[in-house]
Parts: C-alpha cells; structure tokens; sequence
C-alpha cells in the first residue's frame, strides 16, 4: 500500500507597486514598461481603491501575482489620503512605492511641449502647479522605497531603467546600482549614499588621458596607481556589506550608491567599476552599473 501524502500547494508571492511622484516625470511610461514585463497596471486609481485591488488579487491567486496602480494628483481630494492607505497596507502585505521625480526645469520644458497645463496650476503659471505638487508629495517622496529621476531620461532610456530593475528582481534580494557622476552637474537625488573620489590627483590634467574614460585602461591603471584608491575601494566595499544586509532586513530591494567626482568621466567612473566587481561577490545583490555624466562637455 502507498501512503498518501498531503498534495503540496506552492505558495504564491503576491507584490503591490504603487506608482506615484511629480505629473510630467513618466508614469505613463514606468506603466507600459512594466506591462510589458507582465504586470498587471491599473491607472489613475483612487487610494480607497488599493484596499478592495488587493483583495480581488488575493482572491485572484497566481493569474495576478504583481500588480502596478499608477496613482497621483489627478485623484485630487482622494490623494491625501495616499500616505495613509499605504502604511495600512504595509502592516500586512507587500507593497512598495516607485516615485518618480525631475527638475522643475525639465517638467516646464515637458508640459510646453505637448501644450498642456499642469495639474494644479489653476489660473497660475505651469511652475505654480508644480510647485504646489512637490508640497503635495513630499512626504510621500520621503517615504519611497525607489526613487528615479528622470531629468535626463528619455521615455525609451526610462523603460530600459524600469527593466533593469523590475527584470531582475526574481534572482537578487537587492537591485544594486552604481552609479559614476559629476559634481558640477549637480547631485543625483535618487542616490541613497554618495561617496567623493575627488580625493585623487585628476586624470584629466594629464595630456595623454584628458580623451579617455575611468572605462579605459589606461585611466584605471592611473587612477589605482594613486596613494589610497585601492584601500578606499576595498575598505568602502566592506563597509557596504552590512549595510546591504540592512537593506535586505527591512525590505528595501533597490539602492543606488553614487560616486562622484568633478566632471563624471574619469576617477568616478573607475571607482565605480571597481566597487561594482567587488560587490557582485555579495549573495543575493544584483549589480548595475550606470555613468551618468559620461559623454557631457
């Protein structure tokens, strides 16, 4: 006689992203990119709404195991009620927030050229609607588990970042980016921790190497020829391990780690690569690597 044995159910990992952040910064096209990697996107939802869309995925099982609902000030009087619907959420199911920001300047320029008015700017200027926007979010900004920039992103660069991301989330607790950038050009405000490689003598005062990239060998070699480049790589990278696993503690599967130096196309860029070869050691951490600034004048 066989024994029967009870029929093992797999459990099905159910995730709620809400896509949010300032009108004008792509959420239009954070929605068809993630469709197009099989989530299942609802637009323009109402927060009263996430707790019945949970529920009817929940009931829905594995034909909806990721959902998208794109939500933000076109709810108008219900999206104060966003902050609130979300930590509700968070005592009992996975949910995380995709906010999706970029310079004032960049929005004016977007809503001039599809001659639209803002949201919220009323009888005001497009820059009064945004303004009275990054009040509205702000604590919700404060409160986002992944932060993009779009600034300098077109819609198809955009939809490659959302791949990078949401594409490799199935084999890696932590999606890691370093990301190499310029001082002068301003902070990246999506980095979680930014590191100065300023520190070191500048390659671009060398004839010989004012052409080339941190991505060329000969700028590596002298770039990790320098007193303290070797030993700021590796003791940086140690000192990231428990922070990562901090991360992995608290459920914050994306970060982007910056490393800056005056114009973004030398030491940052080596120092980048470096701490990228190093942390792809790490279990359960995927590595991305992105040179903002490579390429600018």
């Amino acid at each position: 006689m066989t024994e029967d044995r009870p029929e093992e159910v797999e459990s099905q990992h159910q995730e709620l992203l809400i896509v949010t952040g300032m009108s004008g910064a792509g959420r239009s096209t954070v929605a068809n990119a993630l469709e197009d990697l099989d989530w299942y996107v609802v637009d323009n939802l109402p927060p009263q709404m996430l707790r019945p869309l949970v529920d009817l995925a929940g009931r829905a099982g594995s034909t909806l195991p990721r959902i998208a609902a794109v939500v933000d000030v076109r709810g108008r009087g219900f999206f104060p009620d966003l902050r609130d619907m979300i930590q509700t959420l968070r005592g009992g199911e996975s949910v995380r927030v995709l906010f999706l920001d970029a310079t004032d300047a960049a929005l004016v320029r977007r809503f001039e050229s599809v001659r639209r008015p803002h949201p919220l700017q009323g009888t005001g200027t497009i820059l009064d609607g945004i303004m009275a926007e990054r009040e509205r979010v702000r604590e919700l900004r404060e409160s986002a588990d992944i932060i993009i920039d779009t600034s300098d992103l077109n819609i198809h660069q955009l939809a490659v970042e959302i791949n990078q991301i949401f594409a490799t989330e199935d084999s890696a607790d932590i999606q890691l980016t370093l990301m190499s950038f310029g001082f002068k050009y301003g902070l990246p405000s999506d980095a979680d921790l930014v590191a100065d490689a300023r520190f070191l003598p500048n390659p671009f005062w060398q004839p010989e190497l004012r052409a080339l990239t941190g991505l060329d060998q000969a700028v590596r070699d002298f770039v990790f020829a320098q007193p303290g480049a070797t030993d700021f790589v590796d003791d940086y990278s140690r000192a990231l391990r428990p922070v990562l696993e901090g991360y992995r503690r608290e459920n914050k599967r994306h970060a982007t780690i910056a490393v800056g130096c005056t114009g973004g196309k030398h030491r940052s860029v080596a120092i980048a690569e470096a701490l990228a070869a190093r942390l792809r050691d790490v279990p359960g951490v995927a590595v991305a690597i992105k040179h903002r600034d490579l390429g600018r004048e």
